[in-house]
């Protein structure tokens, strides 16, 4: 959201303007929901599909390397699906329809259909939410993301839940990426710069929607989009702050996801794995009380953890690190210099909080496993199936009492199989999954005395290529 009402207005004035009344003055005379189809008028029919997948946004526009992974993801990399775009309001020039123009040129695309909806009302408009329950994802276009905050409780909040619950997956860009997360800054209030809510954490330009939209493994977070280049950081810490300081985030810890825009985007699979495209993104964690949060005063609160995403990069959002990042700390609303790098105060040996292992061939057998015992946990294990009939083995050790579980992303290049070998070569657990593209994942407890010795075994079912697995080993 762009838009800022003037500071000098009346506190009288304030109070009126509730979420309803801007909308209304940002659209007075209210147009009918408007809709325009692209592709297919039959919607695609199938049992089930392979997500969630989300794709976050640091601007408005799509970011094709994420929407078309989500869509290869939720599909299976098999047939096609249909996909629905919200907008609250109409392009000012150009295309009617940019994001599906973009959409459509996907291959895997059956339809994509936009939805211009201006008023909280249009959240129950039967056609559009028949469309938004036909469709496997759900794309916020930029532009204002109170309007959005104004469907909370309507229909078509349960339709956007319904999408991603059916393995289909939602995203968006800009305010459509505020609105993705669990506590939304819905700026319905107007917009605030990052000295203003540094300033004051409880400015009256800054509030909040919570019980929207809640993902699997995206909790207590809060997304921020711009965010580099309008230096957002600082606003971030604020709403963290103010998060930890009214309980909006359960177990007194939140977490902000700031992407950067010029292509910036953060892809989440469904097993809470992220990987950053195009420019970088943030991960900030507030995981005590501030020690000076209040109205009218401003903020003090020491030790930020600060990770830092750059394009490759990955984050844990299941299983979140506890070290690879940096510390800033804001003092009587006073910023630390360098935001946005810092040498990371405890090395995990990747931004993604844990080491990367990749596949060695020849690796077909235990006797040239390749060897995993010495990474630090979270560890991520890569490699390709490059033949019908390829094999990786990894090496690992675990100690009496442990639990490793392992969590595969399998490309839609191959169907490829998991297997936990005892140091025999004897199967102890599997995972088995049937389809190209679909994940595997797997876990053991070591209940017997001492540490013993085990190996991860990736073998190809069907089809091959150079397309990289990521098996996710944690321990607990």
């Amino acid at each position: 959201m762009t838009h800022r009402p003037l500071r000098s207005c009346s506190a009288a004035a304030v109070v009126l303007t509730a979420m309803a009344s801007v909308l209304t003055a940002q659209q007075p005379a209210h147009a009918a929901a408007d809709r325009i189809r692209l592709g297919n008028t039959a919607d695609v029919s199938r049992g089930a599909w392979n997500g969630p997948a989300f794709t976050m946004n640091g601007a408005g526009g799509v970011v094709t390397a994420t929407m078309t992974r989500a869509i290869d993801e939720i599909r299976g990399g098999t047939g096609t699906l249909d996909v629905v775009v919200l907008a609250g309001s109409a392009p000012t020039s150009g295309s009617r329809t940019p994001e599906c123009d973009t959409i459509t040129a996907s291959a895997g695309v059956n339809s994509c259909t936009t939805w211009t909806l201006t008023a909280a009302a249009d959240g129950n408009n039967s056609q559009v939410n028949t469309d938004v329950r036909n469709a496997e994802f759900v794309y916020f276009a930029g532009g204002d993301q109170c309007r959005y905050a104004a469907w909370k409780g309507t229909a078509l909040e349960a339709s956007v839940e319904s999408v991603v619950a059916k393995g289909g997956g939602s995203g968006g860009g800009s305010a459509g990426h505020h609105i993705n997360s669990p506590i939304v800054y819905d700026a319905c209030n107007g917009s605030v710069t990052s000295a203003e809510a540094l300033a004051n954490p409880y400015d009256r330009y800054i509030s909040f929607t919570t019980g929207m939209f809640a993902w699997a493994n995206y909790g207590s977070a809060i997304n921020d989009s711009h965010f580099v280049t309008r230096d957002r950081m600082g606003r971030t810490m604020s709403f963290l702050a103010r998060a930890v300081k009214d309980g909006l985030a359960p177990g007194g810890a939140a977490w902000g996801v700031g992407v950067e825009e010029g292509g910036g985007s953060l892809f989440l699979d469904r097993n809470g794995m992220a990987t950053q495209y195009g420019k970088d993104a943030y991960v900030v964690l507030a995981d005590h009380q501030p020690e000076q949060a209040v109205d009218r005063r401003p903020l003090t609160y020491s030790g930020f953890k600060i990770w830092r995403l750059t394009p490759g990069s990955t984050f844990d959002f299941k299983n979140r690190p506890t070290c690879g990042y940096y510390l800033r700390s804001v003092t009587n609303g006073i910023a630390d210099t360098n935001l946005y790098s810092g040498t990371p105060v405890s090395d995990c040996g990747g931004q993604d909080g844990g080491t990367v292992l990749a596949e060695s061939e020849p690796n077909d057998t235990r006797d040239t496993a390749d060897d995993a015992t010495s990474l630090v946990f979270p560890a991520s294990l890569t490699g390709g199936m490059r033949s019908s009939s390829d094999r990786d083995h990894f090496k690992l050790t675990v100690p009496a009492g442990q639990t490793v579980a392992v969590n595969c992303a399998v490309p839609s290049a191959y169907d490829a199989d998991l297997y936990w070998l005892d140091a025999n070569g004897s199967t102890l657990e599997r995972s088995v999954n049937g389809g190209a593209g679909t994940d595997e994942s797997l876990s053991f407890t070591r209940t017997a005395s001492g540490t013993g010795t085990y190996y991860l075994d990736m073998e190809a079912y069907s089809g091959s290529g150079s397309a990289s697995y990521d098996c996710r080993v944690t321990r607990s």
